[in-house]
């Protein structure tokens, strides 16, 4: 045993122990996104099963139908005869349909400011008190005048108009139905929800006069389409990544499916073959749909306030007609209606790869952590190195030493085996950490200033200050190193200090974003591995800008242009998004890219540039 402890800490002392983490931050790396690649496996992934038993998918006869047709027909000529009303005027419809159904009506201005644009509407929304309750809980159903793609809701909205006197009729609802028609998909329910949970800005947004009690679900109906549809595609994404909980997305698959005989899709995969490929496409779509951290419908709004919603979109061409999407809602209404209390037995962190398959939190999370493990694993071997002093090879100190005492390699080989003998220690030396620290520190709060130009500038700007940005960018990293060099004149040591203390700060952040907001940290993980292998290159100049190039193409401003690219849309819509994601619905991706990323970028590109000198002082 002592043989054993003596040979770990020779181990320890062994200067070739440095040259390990490299390649254990390149494993971390690369195992990490390997991991994520076998998640679509079966081996891996599990079915989808209801985890409270008191939802009763399906259990029950829906009755919506008959006679309710012509009810629907009626609403949707009242509701097209306003079709291009203003707001105020089409409320005052809609409060007259509403009252003569007997519910009680409330209405609710607000007014957001984002980009230089002003967002202002009313929101209109009735409640329907439960025959058997006491208003201490409540179902929301949503039809937006305008859809996620900003269409007319033509259906939904006449839809919901005709459930909601439907509903009334029923004596069987234990909690409160509350309808809510916004005048969009984006602001509306985010200005309705705050203020229904008192978190709203008073002087944007006017408090809601009728209240009821805690939300349990909300159901969006986003159905624009005239003709008859095939299939419902569910749509399940929240602010900043958040997810409802899974019960609900299984109640509406199983609803749909077993009883409605309605197929089901998601994250916009209209046919899905389960196999191997289909699966990943339908998770890494999630992962940048949540990664992004945008609101992807109505529902997403609430889903931060710990209120499971989802948003049905009907698509394709089938058989089905309004009749069927109103009885999948009094399914899913009927279902959550059983709840004896908030959903909270099923998952709400998961990956779906398909509408009857996914994985935990437990299976996917080693994947960011790993991934966040290989940036601090090189700032600890960096600090461990920075303290000290580089020692000549082993081989060609024996070399020298045997030629100095006039014996023969061979002899000294004998030598070797019959004896033991520790290795030397290596020479501490004192750490500067002045520079290094201040250095990080400054490129930290650097970060505020693209994060507020972004945020505030008018919107027909975006696209000009994105270009002065990005060659700003380009050019920042050269003005720093050169600054260093001439004023400071770092050394080796202060530049592994430097990066030292740049990856520790981003391997914390990304492990504690996984949990929060996993795509994201995974996303910004993968796009920054190249960090951690940057190093000065003084020497060798091809090799330098060489990687000065890398880290361009890897950097956040590319990889805007990259999501631009992908969606299709300029980089100024992407912009305008993102502030809008900041200011109305408070999405803060553009916090991690600039706060976190974007500093720790910046510190790699500085040190790739810099030219070291080789002082140390020894302690």
């Amino acid at each position: 045993m002592s043989r054993l402890i003596s040979s770990a800490l020779s181990l320890r002392r062994d200067p070739r122990i440095l040259k390990l983490p490299p390649y254990i931050s390149l494993a971390c790396i690369l195992g990490g996104i390997a991991w994520l690649f076998l998640l679509p496996l079966s081996d891996y992934s599990r079915r989808t099963y209801i985890s409270e038993n008191a939802l009763l998918p399906g259990q029950v006869h829906t009755y919506f139908g008959g006679s309710d047709q012509h009810v629907l027909r009626a609403y949707k000529h009242e509701v097209n005869s306003v079709r291009d009303k203003s707001n105020y005027e089409i409320n005052d419809k809609l409060e007259g349909i509403l009252k003569s159904v007997g519910l009680k009506v409330g209405r609710q201005n607000y007014t957001y400011e984002s980009a230089g644009d002003v967002y202002t509407g009313e929101n209109i929304y009735a409640i329907l008190q439960a025959p058997r309750g006491d208003a201490t809980e409540a179902i929301v159903l949503i039809a937006a005048w305008k859809t996620v793609d900003d269409k007319f809701n033509q259906n939904g909205l006449p839809l919901a108009l005709t459930l909601a006197r439907y509903f009334k009729r029923w004596s069987l609802w234990s909690k409160d139905i509350i309808l809510v028609i916004p005048p969009d998909s984006r602001t509306g329910t985010q200005a309705w929800v705050d203020a229904y949970h008192d978190s709203h800005d008073s002087s944007r947004v006017n408090s809601l006069p009728l209240k009821s009690g805690a939300l349990q679900g909300a159901i969006a109906i986003d159905y624009p389409q005239e003709h008859r549809f095939e299939s419902i595609h569910i749509i399940y994404d929240g602010i900043n990544g958040q997810l409802p909980n899974l019960d609900l997305i299984n109640s509406v698959v199983n609803i749909a499916g077993g009883q409605m005989g309605m197929g089901t899709a998601i994250q916009e995969m209209w046919s899905h073959s389960d196999k191997y490929r289909d699966r990943l496409l339908t998770m890494l779509r999630g992962m940048l749909n949540q990664g992004l951290g945008h609101a992807s419908g109505p529902h997403s709004s609430f889903i931060p306030y710990h209120v499971d919603a989802v948003t049905l979109q009907p698509f394709g061409e089938g058989w089905h007609d309004e009749m069927g999407m109103g009885r999948l809602v009094e399914g899913t209404f009927r279902s959550l209606n059983n709840l004896l209390e908030h959903l909270h037995q099923s998952f709400f962190f998961y990956l779906l790869m398909h509408k009857e398959r996914f994985v935990s939190i437990g299976t996917y999370l080693p994947s960011a952590m790993i991934l966040a493990a290989s940036f601090t694993i090189t700032a600890i071997s960096l600090w461990v190195k920075s303290g000290h002093q580089d020692q000549p090879s082993a081989p060609a100190s024996t070399t020298a030493k045997s030629e100095n005492d006039g014996t023969t390699s061979q002899e000294v080989l004998e030598t070797a085996k019959g004896t033991s003998t520790p290795s030397p220690s290596v020479p501490a030396v004192e750490r500067d950490l002045f520079l290094p620290l201040g250095l990080v520190a400054v490129c930290q709060f650097l970060g505020v200033v693209p994060l507020y130009i972004f945020n505030h500038m008018p919107a027909n700007m975006l696209a000009g200050v994105y270009t002065a940005f990005a060659l700003t960018n380009c050019a920042l990293p050269f003005f720093i190193s050169s600054l260093l060099t001439s004023t400071y004149n770092p050394t080796v040591q202060q530049y592994q200090l430097v990066k030292s203390f740049s990856l520790l700060l981003l391997g914390m952040f990304l492990s504690a974003l996984a949990t929060l907001n996993f795509s994201l940290a995974f996303l910004v993980g993968v796009m920054a591995s190249p960090l951690s292998f940057m190093r000065p290159w003084p020497n060798h100049a091809a090799v330098r800008w060489a990687c000065a190039a890398i880290l361009q193409l890897a950097s956040p401003t590319a990889a805007l242009y990259f999501v631009s690219s992908y969606f299709n849309i300029s980089i100024g819509e992407v912009l305008k998004e993102a502030a809008f994601g900041w200011d109305v619905w408070g999405m803060y991706t553009p916090v991690i890219i600039w706060g976190v990323w974007w500093p720790a970028w910046l510190m790699g590109s500085v040190i790739v540039l810099g030219q070291p000198t080789a002082k140390s002082k020894s302690l």
